[in-house]
């Protein structure tokens, strides 16, 4: 067991977080990593134990073009200021493990500047790849090589250079001694050469007990990274599209099946392949805004958080806040953020409140961590799952429909389960349980073992955070822009009769009707919401308070209807319009979506 294996990661990009300028002027070092150290205590009240934080190391600009492996970026401070934000980590229980961009350098690194002024006759000309001084680049060197990604700005090293291995073996070995930091995530390792991560690996084994290699890898078979020689991890991008597209689809055969082959790469046991996953980061969009409903960041969480592997948190996310990938810029992606404007999240904003939940629930639970997966329940909107160690089985259920699911599935040893998330009790009955769960959620139910109270188990919530994350959207702070979506949604309430739609705090007949029921049989839709055509709100018949039809009453009312729903849907294109273009097949979905509910949902999902 090693202190990776039971990781939360929370993952920050630093210049991004700390407002710092596009381009490095390489002046007087500006302090401000140090504003980033209140977020340590935020990492762990929302239960996260580990940080990975970058990149951190001079460049010119977005910090992957390194200029000096040894220096902080003078943008965020001074080499001091690293060894004591990672000492205040350390110090509050957080590992921290730094971005390492071992695959290329910037055009400022002093081997490139050294080739540029010495050409053949510099003593780094086989530091890189493919050094032609009969050719050249877009920067006009007199001289071509060979980049990353077709960007000259990136040049690639020669991995196969023994002195080039020694350099950056020895940058590992510096950043242990002068910062003590835990661990590198590798940037991408998907094309860095085998040799040369198993001599990092070689280093990582040296310099520190649990020192831990996770690569940044896109797809493939991920043992050829993640094994005994190589790396401990790589990032789950399987997963990651997984989570969000199996959701938006309805498709949790996707997710269940990316998971059932990810677990066979490692054998079929809990040791055998522990990725890094994730739902976004610095690269892709955020959770919020690729998911077309957005109550499904609740079971998406849930999923994160107990699937194998090792979850990780993108500052801001616990937030519920969005961003959205541009054509040239991934600014947007990583914003300047200012803790004190979320201070009241873990009380008022739902979000918050269930990654902290999550994250406590994680770190309480073993089987969690180590524990074996089986599939226990799979349809194409409800899934479920156990984790099992050292006797204890935690059952997870997800449902991402619009109506309450009841599922009866096994369970482990116990006589009672209890939702972590929402304190409710289920008595096991011939080794199983029956539990409804609710729309567009999911819930964690660990087991009580006789004679133990819901007091003495660690990680289960004293308030209902299901619920909350049901009924509350998450608050943005005023200095943000308006969302587009909000601004609609409120003129729909002015405009097309939203004010009168069910609250939160108000309980419609069919769910009094539930209720009222003794039992709901497994498998059953536990409540309907069936789609309502305009003008058959009344289960297709159109009364008046008068028992006698009155046919210019109906029309009127069903003008009124198509008037309602013309409108949203100009709504919901003027607000797609805005965000970018709108396809044929994007304009055909919102026409052709003629449901008063769900459209009111779709205006309601762009907040």
């Amino acid at each position: 067991m090693a202190w990776h294996d039971e990781a939360v990661f929370y993952h920050i990009y630093p210049l991004g977080l700390t407002g710092a300028p596009k381009e490095n002027s390489y002046e007087k070092p500006v302090h401000r990593l140090n504003t980033l150290i209140p977020w340590i205590s935020h990492m762990k009240e929302i239960g996260c134990n580990a940080l990975y934080i970058g990149p951190l190391f001079e460049s010119v600009g977005h910090g992957y073009e390194t200029t000096d492996y040894k220096k902080l970026d003078s943008r965020l401070g001074d080499n001091g200021d690293l060894t004591n934000f990672v000492a205040e980590c350390h110090r509050q229980g957080i590992r921290v493990i730094l971005d390492g961009v071992f695959n290329h350098t910037g055009r400022d690194f002093f081997a490139f500047q050294d080739i540029k002024k010495n050409r053949e006759n510099s003593p780094y000309k086989d530091w890189y790849c493919n050094v032609n001084f009969w050719g050249n680049n877009e920067y006009n060197d007199g001289f071509s090589y060979q980049n990353w990604g077709g960007y000259d700005l990136l040049i690639k090293l020669n991995q196969h250079n023994p002195v080039v291995r020694d350099y950056i073996c020895d940058v590992i070995r510096f950043w242990v001694k002068e910062f003590d930091i835990d661990g590198i995530r590798l940037d991408a390792a998907d094309v860095m050469e085998f040799d040369y991560m198993q001599a990092l690996r070689q280093v990582a084994e040296e310099v520190k007990p649990d020192f831990w290699l996770m690569g940044e890898v896109i797809h493939g078979d991920y043992t050829r990274w993640v094994n005994e020689n190589t790396l401990h991890s790589v990032t789950n991008y399987h997963l990651h599209k997984a989570l969000y597209s199996g959701n938006n689809d309805h498709n949790f055969f996707e997710i269940a099946h990316t998971v059932k082959r990810l677990y066979g790469m490692g054998g079929n046991r809990p040791d055998g392949l522990k990725l890094y996953n994730f739902v976004d980061n610095h690269d892709v969009e955020r959770i919020y805004t690729k998911l077309a409903n957005k109550a499904h960041f609740v079971p998406v969480h849930i999923l994160l958080y107990t699937l194998p592997g090792v979850p990780s948190i993108y500052y801001g996310s616990e937030f519920g806040i969005e961003g959205k990938k541009e054509r040239y810029s991934d600014d947007s992606l990583r914003p300047a953020l200012q803790l004190s404007d979320y201070a009241d999240a873990l009380r008022n904003n739902p979000c918050t409140r269930l990654i902290a939940a999550l994250g406590r629930i994680r770190q309480a639970h073993k089987a969690l961590s180590y524990g074996d997966y089986q599939e226990l329940l799979l349809m194409n909107r409800q899934y479920a799952f156990s984790r099992s160690c050292g006797g204890e089985t935690i059952v997870i259920t997800v449902n991402n429909d619009d109506s309450d699911y009841v599922m009866n599935v096994p369970a482990g040893a116990g006589v009672t389960y209890v939702g972590a998330l929402s304190g409710q009790k289920v008595d096991v009955v011939d080794g199983r349980i029956t539990v409804n769960v609710k729309a567009n959620g999911g819930e964690i139910w660990v087991p009580l073992l006789e004679g133990e109270d819901l007091a003495d188990r660690t990680g289960v919530v004293r308030e209902n955070i299901l619920e909350a994350a049901a009924n509350e959207k998450p608050e943005m702070p005023v200095r943000q822009k308006k969302n587009q979506g909000s601004e609609v949604a409120m003129e729909m309430e002015k405009t097309v009769g939203l004010e009168n739609s069910p609250g939160p705090k108000k309980t419609r007949k069919s769910e009094k009707t539930i209720e009222a029921k003794k039992s709901v049989e497994p498998g059953q839709i536990a409540e309907s919401k069936k789609r309502v055509r305009p003008g058959d709100e009344n289960g297709g018949e159109c009364k008046n308070k008068s028992d006698k039809p009155e046919e210019k009453t109906d029309r009127e009312s069903e003008a009124f209807e198509r008037g309602k729903i013309a409108g949203l849907q100009e709504a919901i294109l003027a607000i797609m319009e805005k965000n970018g273009p709108v396809t044929d097949q994007m304009r055909r979905d919102v026409m052709e979506n003629i449901y008063h509910d769900s459209l009111i949902n779709w205006v309601k999902s762009f907040h």
